[in-house]
This record gives C-alpha cells, sequence and structure tokens, in this order.
C-alpha cells in the first residue's frame, strides 16, 4: 500500500487497485478513483497539490489531474513503458510539471516524464530494481534506492544523467527513502531492517558557513564529492551520518 499527503488531503493505495481520498476535516473517505487493475504501491502528489501520480503492480504509471471534472472516470495520462510494477515516484520541486518513475526487478530504469504532454522525455537504465527516488530541493539531482541486485542507493545529476556515486551498507532491499528539512540528509530503511542516514546533498550557499558545526563553509562543488562505497555504519545495528563530502562517517 502507499500514501502521499497533499494539506490535509490524504491519498491512499490499495490492494483493491483503488485510489482512496481522505479530508482530516472529515472522518469519511472523500472520494476514490480507479485506474489500476493490481495493487497501487506508489502514490506522489505534485508540489502544487493539482497533479497526483499513481503507480501500481500492473506496471502502469498514471497521473491524475484534480483540475478536471474527469478524473473520476479516467486519468490524464495513462502510461504504460514499464516492463514491472512502478513503486518509485518523485516530482521536481522546481519544474512542476517534471516526474521520474522507477520500475522494480523487470525493468529497472528510472523515466522521465513530461505531464502537460504525457511525454517520457528522459530515462536511463540502473542497472538494479528501483524502489525509491527523492529529488534535492534545487531539482538538480536526485537519489534512488535500490533492491536486487545491489540494495544500493545512487546519487545523480540531472538532466545528465551522470551517475556521481553508490552508496553501500544495506543488505536487503531498501524500500523507504525520505530527506531532512534542510534537504541535506537523505534517511533510508531497507529489509536489514536498519535505518541508514547519509550526507546526500550540499546546504544551500548562503547557509554553508553558519550550518557548518565549525563555522568552515562546505564544498560549493558538486565534484568536490568523494566516492568511496563506504557503509554509513561502522557496526551491526549502529546507524551512523555518512559525511558524502568529506568521506567519513559521523556517529
Amino acid at each position: 500500500c502507499s500514501l502521499s499527503w497533499n494539506g490535509g488531503l490524504l491519498a491512499s493505495g490499495s490492494r483493491d487497485t483503488s485510489i482512496h481520498m481522505h479530508d482530516e476535516r472529515d472522518p469519511f473517505v472523500a472520494g476514490n478513483v480507479h485506474g489500476h487493475t493490481q495493487e497501487v504501491c506508489g502514490l506522489r502528489w505534485s508540489p502544487n497539490g493539482s497533479q497526483l501520480a499513481s503507480g501500481g503492480n500492473d506496471n502502469l504509471l498514471n497521473v491524475w489531474d484534480f483540475r478536471r471534472t474527469s478524473m473520476e472516470i479516467a486519468p490524464l495520462w495513462r502510461l504504460d513503458q514499464h516492463k514491472a510494477a512502478v513503486k518509485a515516484l518523485a516530482w521536481n520541486p522546481c519544474q512542476p510539471n517534471l516526474l521520474v518513475s522507477g520500475g522494480g526487478t523487470a525493468d529497472k530504469t528510472l523515466r522521465f516524464w513530461d505531464t502537460s504532454k504525457g511525454e517520457c522525455v528522459n530515462m536511463i537504465d540502473t542497472l538494479s530494481q528501483v524502489c525509491g527516488v527523492l529529488w534535492n530541493h534545487d531539482g538538480t539531482e536526485l537519489v534512488s534506492s535500490h533492491g536486487y541486485s545491489d540494495n544500493q542507493l545512487t546519487l545523480w545529476r540531472y538532466p545528465t544523467l551522470t551517475r556521481i556515486t553508490d552508496l553501500i551498507g544495506h543488505t536487503s532491499r531498501v524500500l523507504h527513502l525520505t530527506m531532512s528539512p534542510d534537504g541535506q540528509t537523505v534517511v533510508s530503511a531497507a529489509g536489514d531492517e536498519t535505518i541508514r542516514f547519509w550526507r546526500c546533498f550540499a546546504p544551500d550557499r548562503s547557509s554553508m558557513a553558519a550550518s557548518h558545526p565549525f563555522g568552515i563553509p562546505y564544498p560549493t562543488s558538486p565534484g568536490s564529492r568523494k566516492s568511496t562505497g563506504a557503509s554509513p555504519s561502522t557496526g551491526a545495528g549502529c546507524p551512523m551520518l555518512f559525511d558524502d563530502y568529506n568521506a567519513t562517517a559521523l556517529r
């Protein structure tokens, strides 16, 4: 199942193939939509709250436009280019019509969609099952989480889709990703029953010196980050903060 908040409105995807809308101001379901033939395993509202992306075990990606009165009948776009379940979804925070989706084991691709036209504008084969994806606050980089076969997180630069580094540490499928409010740290949860903290993205340049614990600015060049393949944890069950800029793990 999947959940996504849009202000006071919660969308939930179900094994019964439907998407339910819950208004926190009303104890009853506000409405529901149907567009999948199998479980809805991915949901994500667009930043402006006008569109909802849904992915299913039927390999479909649907985009629902809540500005259209026919929304209850059919999605705005029904996109079927993935060859496996679509769980990973994320909207670019700076380009409201740019959506990225990731496919499962039989697919392994990240696809980038222009939802104003329903077109795939870019794609890359990640060579691994895609379980989750997040953009940085600038919409210029993203992190994807994976399962079979390496259970890694991968940092990408957009729009070149250059692989920046792989973050290795989990020993099972990385099922969930979330980001700290400042946009620097990504938290991952996996089937290995660990939660790991990764320093993935640069802070805002204007606040670099002020936010550093020693008053020293972080590197400003994207190329200054180092890739070591190190784990964020130095002991079993001991979560660490991995400093991607200095290639060190901080307790």
